[in-house]
């Protein structure tokens, strides 16, 4: 129950901001919304549930069952349709073919290193028709190396607390971040701790590139700011459209 609770108060601290930039991103890259829609790792099912609003199809795929339990919840809260599928992003193979993937909030990011991430690439490219488009972000270098660094992010009410302090990680490009929860157990009259340590990675532009074009995807573009601006220096994600 207690992971359950993890999973909860982190969907009530993500900025929501942020979902309805990733709608708009897709709403200005897939006009069309006639075709299959999936979103892997689709976390609580916030897109997902404003994606189906907005007449898309969309099915979501997140490895984590407490996850979906909550995006199950949305979509009914919501009274949209949204199948979701647990599953890992690295075998698709039961899942069928889609007209469009997406996969935000730096989820590739968690994969251990850049050869795992083309293999989510491949298998992305393998479920997509031919011509489907594919989008994801993942974040940069320099959110790695000169943002996160130091970032702290404290939060508390009278039952709840939270703490986010990020570090450099080992490998280049790389950064740790220390999730501590402290929920109050009425049963105990204490608090309960829940810790848990995100690890990303990240690479350089051309590595992304390269993994995408030996997965298939001849057709790739890259923007910052959710598709409205070109990168540079200083942006801290960067936004992908893929083809094949």
């Amino acid at each position: 129950m207690i992971y359950q609770t993890f999973a909860e108060l982190y969907d009530e601290l993500f900025d929501p901001a942020m979902y309805q930039q990733w709608l708009d991103f897709v709403r200005r890259e897939l006009p069309n919304q006639d075709g299959q829609l999936l979103e892997l790792a689709c976390g609580t099912g916030r897109l997902g549930v404003l994606l189906a609003q907005a007449g898309y199809q969309v099915t979501g795929l997140d490895l984590s069952e407490n996850m979906l339990a909550l995006a199950q919840e949305h979509a009914d809260e919501a009274a949209v349709t949204l199948p979701l599928l647990q599953g890992d992003m690295l075998d698709l193979s039961e899942i069928g073919t889609f007209d469009a993937v997406t996969c935000f909030a730096d989820s590739f990011c968690y994969l251990p290193d850049i050869a795992t991430v083309q293999r989510a690439f491949e298998q992305v490219a393998q479920h997509l028709t031919a011509t489907g488009e594919f989008l994801f972000d993942v974040i940069t270098p320099y959110q790695t190396d000169e943002v996160y660094p130091g970032y702290m992010y404290n939060y508390r009410d009278e039952t709840r607390a939270f703490m986010w302090t990020s570090y450099a990680g080992e490998q280049p490009h790389s950064a740790e971040h220390d999730l501590t929860f402290f929920i109050y157990n009425d049963d105990k009259q204490a608090f309960d701790e829940v810790s848990e340590l995100h690890q990303e990675q990240t690479y350089v532009l051309a590595d992304y590139q390269q993994a995408l074009q030996a997965a298939g995807f001849s057709q790739v573009t890259v923007s910052a700011d959710f598709g409205q601006q070109q990168p540079d220096e200083h942006t801290t994600r960067w936004f992908f459209k893929c083809r094949k």
